[in-house]
């Protein structure tokens, strides 16, 4: 079982920047995929961010190109989402998933940290 926990999060002004990390414990983080998603009220669970477990190969949502960075430390069993130059529309909840790529079907969520972008 792999338990993951959200951290980093909190209140910050336009163009302003956040470093967010995904703690894991239990299981080998080099075995999942860890991917970011973020939810704003109203709104469905939405796909920020994404790292491979074999390569470390990243991708990223349109809207963050240029200005979000995910990494991982599967030493430390932690990864981080970079923000910079954040926007409004960037306020949302962010949640740590993680998947297995030999098990299908182990997949982790976090409890989520709340980001909020305002003046």
């Amino acid at each position: 079982q792999v338990q993951l926990v959200e951290s980093g999060g909190g209140l910050v002004q336009p163009g302003g920047s956040l470093r967010l990390s995904c703690a894991a414990s239990g299981g080998t983080l080099s075995m999942y995929h860890v991917y970011w998603y973020r939810q704003a009220p109203g709104r469905e669970r939405e796909l920020v961010a994404s790292i491979r477990s074999s390569d470390g190969d990243t991708n990223y949502a349109d809207s963050v190109k240029g200005r979000f960075a995910i990494s991982r430390d599967n030493a430390k069993k932690t990864v981080h989402l970079q923000m910079n130059s954040l926007k409004p529309e960037d306020t949302a909840v962010y949640y740590c998933h993680a998947v297995n790529r030999y098990i299908i079907g182990e997949k982790y969520w976090g409890q989520g940290t709340q980001v909020t972008v305002s003046s």
